[in-house]
């Protein structure tokens, strides 16, 4: 089961992994968080979230049970955006004199003795996104030999209040399977990476919920994520905060010329208008601008994930489907 709980809307799908095949949507639905007068944000998120939860059941274990020959799912994945969560990159480093092995327990072992959460806050997650092994970028670095060792890791990190209400709720729905949650902005990241290997320098702007996020990849790793506070209000006002950022990044690394635009569907072509007029060019020093590619539900259908469920395709739950795939290949889900 896959949920997408975001600012505005909460989501969820049924989905189907079988050795060797794509991944299948077998249901999905999203439905809008409607605010109450004086009603905390996190509370109407909840409540959005148990009639999903009650939708889920009623209606999405039929189509599973009707593909599968059973009602119940193994793993739940739920991915949680602003203003409930923060995505944050670091690198450990390792060195010694002589030549060690680079294994998944040293790994671990550097994790553990470096992860650290703020009060309140729940660290759900910890990916590996980039391997350097003795200076160079490796994709399968494990049972190599080095002295030296860098290990780019995204943080997850949660509000414990909402966490635990979340969890309540699917616990109260469903008896029994693994519960993974990580922050929605990191999910994105890596399963761009995955729909789009060959771009080794880009940008990604993830404008899916009511606050934006830009993430900078250079040569296939990331080196930087920044949350653009408080970016609802009009396109202007957005569009010059997203400016304000890019303008810090251009500061500290050259911009690269492509740009990942992720939003929903029927919000995306106002806001690439809005990034075409903005003449971004100039942060870059070229009379070029960058070139914005929007994300589609179409760039994912078919080749990467299979959708069966006859509700429109919803890019948030398609990218959920690719980044768990990910994770069930390589045999950590």
């Amino acid at each position: 089961m896959l949920i997408d709980i975001g600012a505005r809307s909460v989501a969820g799908a049924y989905a189907r992994y079988a050795q060797g095949e794509t991944p299948t949507l077998l249901y999905t639905r999203r439905l809008p968080i409607e605010f109450r007068e004086r009603e905390p944000h996190d509370r109407a998120m909840l409540r959005a979230l148990e009639i999903l939860g009650r939708a889920l059941v009623r209606e999405g274990a039929p189509a599973l049970l009707r593909a599968t020959g059973s009602g119940r799912c193994d793993t739940m994945l739920v991915s949680v955006d602003a203003p409930w969560q923060k995505t944050s990159v670091r690198t450990e480093h390792l060195e010694q004199e002589r030549p060690f092995t680079f294994s998944r327990s040293l790994v671990a072992a550097t994790l553990e003795k470096s992860r650290t959460a703020p009060a309140g806050k729940i660290l759900v997650d910890e990916s590996v996104i980039g391997t350097i092994l003795n200076g160079y970028e490796t994709r399968d670095p494990y049972g190599k030999q080095v002295r030296r060792a860098s290990i780019v890791v995204l943080t997850s990190l949660i509000d414990e209040r909402v966490a635990n209400g979340i969890s309540a709720i699917i616990r109260g729905l469903y008896h029994g399977g693994d519960i993974s949650s990580i922050a929605g902005s990191s999910l994105r990241y890596q399963a761009i990476r995955i729909a789009f290997p060959h771009e080794r320098d880009a940008l990604i702007l993830d404008a899916t919920g009511m606050s934006a996020s830009l993430a900078l990849v250079r040569k296939n790793l990331l080196v930087d994520v920044s949350e653009v506070e408080d970016s609802s209000g009009s396109s202007a006002a957005w569009m010059k905060k997203v400016a304000g950022e890019l303008a810090k990044l251009s500061g500290r690394f050259p911009l690269p010329h492509t740009i990942f635009l992720l939003a929903r569907e029927p919000e995306i072509s106002s806001i690439q208008e809005t990034l075409d007029a903005a003449n971004l060019g100039t942060l870059w020093l070229s009379e070029h601008p960058p070139k914005i590619v929007p994300v589609l539900a179409s760039h994912l259908l078919g080749s990467s994930v299979r959708q069966a469920a006859p509700a429109p395709a919803d890019l948030s739950l398609l990218l959920m489907a690719l980044y768990w795939n990910r994770r069930v290949s390589e045999g950590e889900a």
